[in-house]
């Protein structure tokens, strides 16, 4: 009798190491600019990235004070979308607030 969760024409004497790979991660980051008010980049930070209030100001004064920072680390789909969604917030508020993805 056959083993039905063996694959059909499979070799049961036979392992196969599972190629699972983790996917990719990319780091989101805001950038600053001299225009957009840093209580939207705290909301933003907030709203979008779920990011407490202590959080969103720590990493608020760091885009301020060093042109960039870093929002989270997330997979490619999550990331653009979240690259996305400050765009949009951005533009709805008529803010030239950048925010981009690398790999990490």
């Amino acid at each position: 009798m056959s083993d039905p969760f063996e694959a059909p024409g499979s070799d049961p004497g036979l392992l196969v190491e599972d190629q699972l790979q983790e996917p990719r991660q990319f780091k989101v980051l805001l950038h600053n600019d001299d225009y957009t008010p840093m209580d939207f980049v705290v909301e933003v930070l907030m709203n979008v990235f779920c990011k407490s209030e202590a959080e969103a100001f720590s990493i608020m004064m760091s885009v301020h004070e060093k042109g960039i920072g870093l929002c989270g680390i997330y997979t490619a789909e999550v990331a653009e979308t979240k690259v996305q969604i400050v765009h949009q917030m951005a533009k709805a508020r008529s803010f030239p607030l950048r925010c981009s993805m690398e790999e990490v």
